[in-house]
């Protein structure tokens, strides 16, 4: 969405003066933008993700700051307003000394009539900072009852008291800075005659085929007026003249008789149409996309389905959640976002989850959402703490959803409006809430309620869930260990150290939430630890990781399941492999089960700060071993090997979510640990559209110990892929040198390196890596005896003419001997 308006306006963007309110620090800020990052460029705070920086930050949170620039105003005639969002949090804006706003929520957008306060020439504008970790003390205290929070995710008390993204306050996988800032628009802006305050949209699909497309501007005048309003549908172009006085709808019908549908990635094209609203002095555009969506609940012998419906057909959703793209706003970009989102789609996903621990993305990403065919499951911003429900707090929330969901709703990649994350389990993790539930039951159902009826009434008909997890509506069970119904967050693998053949005891209708640690990329480790602090015990390193006992469940896992690593960078990328070997299990055992189960959205795409965590993509967008997993177990048609629940059978599992039937060649093999491929069988299998089947199966007792099974295949819609299974654990075979040689390349067109690998032995899970920022065609991959492989590694940035990368490669054995 684009919002521009052709009054006198004043954009007030740019640089600011920074000052702590009791006048000790100065410094420019670039607005939008914020406060530690300003400090950092100015030389005041060190960087606060190197090293234990963290740590020596912590005062800027807690002092008040305040941010002034002037302004030149050649006249004041009329009536002139401030245009400002994503004002974070607790905030006063003065004009010329008179107090024009105190804000509290960083989620609204405000829009103060500033006329009387302004005067021809120079004029100042002051913004001033309160403390939020003082203003969430003085919140608490002033509750009835006691307000709890999750300590162990947000080590800065209070945040829970305040409307601004959650994970601020710390998280198991973020800096704990409480940041603050503007990171939107601030402008001012002149009233001519009318100004518009939302366009929303509502479709209604015809029997016909063809669609009818209400568009609902809202317009807001001081007094009465007669405004010019223009409605513009890719070209077709009418005009009306309306009556306004203070807030009038208008209302225009758009007929499509031949409409142009907006498919998720995968299934179809992302036909988008340009929409937009003009006033003479004021324009709202927005990308429309024409779709219907269902959620389908319908009871069936397992408890109930969770599914989602595209224009009629069921899509399997294949996605991962979305945190903020950098835990510092001024360090995020559109372009950064652009990239995670691209890196989304090229794994082979349809779905992004928005976390409701962080913001309400801006209009860009959803604009990215709609073109790249990501569906979004939207999240309200209240994440993993228990809230007030005092009247005054859940006005606030009213005002703050109403605006949210007129300002999105009409993208065509919003599929579902979730309430929260994880509040009705956060019932049972603080005792005080154990000792009384009913009460933080009902105040918690208050909030949940006030969110659902203001969704509603912004958008009715609105796609709404109650919860994530969630077994149902109005369902307050343990939707975490609870398979039958709704979605389902499964952390039984990570958080109670379980083995990942126990993502194969559950069946989940949609698991939302699932996911398994692993270290950040050796290369952007280097950006915030020395060589001293390469060891996974330094104090560095364990203030890289935020989840309590993270770093010794990653070794644990290795324990389980390999041979121990001989140094820091190979413990760097086994966690890697681990990781994406534990995600690999649940999503291929899952998606084996559809249509009982219809979405599996991991925990977690992308990093805000570098850190061990759950993430598939580094902080800085940068792939993952993992990453490159996903993109194979996320393909469309993909094959994989299960075993029986009794460990005698392994059964290959077809699945297919193309809209037509797939034929697959499998060619199955056994692989020795020297690297010879001694066939098995070949196996041509069928599957229908939307359909998971057992392609064949194999005996258990058919595999030589010591070996590993291995298979190939072709798909008759142009896809194909490989893998292979180890009946036991990795650290049970004798692997030998996979005598990997190298020679590489560079591309002079586009600035490329081909890198081409020959195994003399086994290579199982080659990985390249390099300091110099880019993607690779593939990597993590395997190689038999005498087998070859051409890499592109495409730099991020254009390489010097002629200067190879130095490139590091790991494979299973190298990581494990001292050889």
């Amino acid at each position: 969405m684009t919002h521009r308006s052709t009054t006198p306006n004043i954009d007030l963007s740019g640089s600011w003066q920074l000052a702590s309110v009791d006048g000790e620090i100065r410094t420019t800020i670039i607005l939008p933008g914020d406060v530690h990052s300003a400090l950092h460029r100015a030389s005041l705070i060190p960087d606060p993700y190197f090293g234990r920086n963290e740590e020596k930050v912590q005062w800027v949170a807690e002092r008040e700051w305040a941010v002034e620039r002037s302004f030149t105003l050649p006249e004041v005639e009329g009536d002139w307003y401030l245009d400002i969002d994503y004002l974070d949090t607790v905030a006063s804006v003065h004009v010329n000394g008179f107090l024009a706003l105190e804000a509290d929520n960083s989620f609204r957008r405000y829009r103060p009539d500033v006329s009387s306060m302004l005067k021809s020439g120079d004029n100042s504008i002051r913004i001033v900072f309160a403390s939020n970790i003082a203003v969430g003390a003085a919140l608490q205290k002033q509750q009835p009852f006691y307000i709890p929070y999750s300590t162990g995710n947000s080590p800065i008390p209070d945040g829970n008291m305040l409307r601004k993204p959650q994970c601020h306050f710390g998280w198991d996988w973020n800096i704990a800075i409480a940041p603050l800032g503007l990171y939107g628009t601030i402008a001012l802006k002149k009233l001519e005659t009318a100004r518009i305050e939302h366009v929303v949209t509502r479709q209604t699909h015809n029997n016909d085929g063809s669609v009818d497309l209400k568009v609902t501007a809202t317009l807001f005048s001081k007094g009465q007026d007669i405004a010019q309003v223009y409605f513009d549908l890719d070209g077709e172009r009418v005009r009306l003249d309306v009556g306004v006085n203070g807030e009038t709808h208008v209302n225009h019908l758009f007929h499509i008789d031949n409409p142009r549908l907006w498919w998720p990635s995968g299934s179809g094209e992302q036909a988008l149409y340009r929409l937009s609203v003009e006033l003479p002095t004021d324009e709202v555009s927005k990308q429309i996309g024409l779709r219907t969506v269902e959620l389908i609940t319908t009871p069936d012998a397992a408890g109930s389905r969770f599914a989602f419906k595209v224009n009629g057909r069921e899509i399997f959703c294949r996605g991962a959640n979305w945190i903020p793209a950098d835990a510092l706003f001024s360090l995020s970009s559109p372009e950064k976002t652009e990239d995670l989102l691209q890196s989304a789609k090229a794994a082979n996903m349809n779905m992004i989850r928005v976390w409701g621990g962080g913001f309400y993305e801006q209009d860009h990403f959803y604009d990215l959402c709609d073109r790249l065919g990501l569906m979004v499951w939207q999240d309200f911003m209240f994440a993993c703490n228990l809230y007030p429900s005092t009247e005054d707090f859940l006005d606030n929330v009213t005002i703050e959803v109403d605006y949210q969901v007129r300002r999105l709703s009409s993208h065509a990649s919003i599929v579902l409006w979730c309430g929260d994350n994880e509040l009705v389990g956060a019932l049972t993790w603080f005792e005080e809430s154990r000792k009384d539930r009913d009460r933080y039951l009902v105040s918690y159902d208050r909030l949940n309620r006030t969110i659902e009826q203001a969704v509603k009434n912004a958008l009715p008909g609105a796609l709404w869930w109650p919860s994530s997890p969630a077994s149902g509506y109005l369902d307050f069970g343990d939707a975490w260990h609870a398979d039958g119904s709704g979605d389902m967050h499964y952390w039984s693998v990570w958080h109670e150290n379980k083995s990942f053949d126990n993502y194969r005891s559950v069946r989940p209708r949609f698991c939302s939430e699932f996911g398994f640690q692993s270290y950040t990329s050796l290369p952007v480790i280097r950006t915030y630890a020395e060589e001293k602090d390469m060891n996974v015990a330094s104090p560095v390193m364990e203030l890289h990781q935020k989840n309590a006992g993270g770093n010794e469940r990653i070794a644990g896992t290795m324990f389980r399941y390999f041979r121990f690593p001989k140094d820091f960078p190979n413990f760097v990328y086994l966690s890697q492999i681990q990781q994406g070997l534990a995600i690999k299990t649940a999503v291929e055992y899952w998606r084996s089960l559809k249509p009982h189960c219809m979405g599996t959205i991991y925990w977690q795409l992308n990093d805000t700060w570098p850190v061990a965590s759950w993430s598939s993509l580094d902080y800085g967008g940068c792939w993952k071993a993992m990453h490159y997993l996903v993109k194979r177990f996320f393909q469309p048609v993909a094959v994989a090997a299960i075993p029986s629940d009794d460990g005698k059978t392994i059964r290959f599992s077809l699945v297919n979510d193309t809209l037509a039937d797939v034929s697959v060649d499998l060619a199955v093999s056994i692989l020795t640990v020297k690297g010879e491929r001694r066939h098995l069988k070949d196996v041509q299998a069928v599957c229908s559209p939307d359909a998971a089947v057992t392609a064949t199966s194999i005996d258990v007792s058919d595999i030589p110990e010591g070996t590993l099974l291995a298979w190939r295949f072709t798909a008759s819609n142009g896809t194909g892929g490989e893998g292979h299974y180890v009946n036991g654990t990795y650290k049970a075979l004798e692997l030998e040198p996979a005598g990997l040689a190298v020679t590489h390349e560079y591309v002079e067109e586009n600035g490329s390196v081909d890198i081409n690998i020959t195994a003399k032995g086994l290579a199982l899970f080659v990985m390249i890596e390099t300091e110099t920022d880019g993607k690779y065609s593939d990597n993590a991959f395997d190689l038999a005896a005498g087998e070859s492989r051409r890499i592109t590694f495409t730099p991020a940035r254009p390489l010097d003419r002629g200067a190879l990368p130095e490139f590091r490669f790991y494979d299973l054995y190298s990581c494990q001997s001292a050889d």
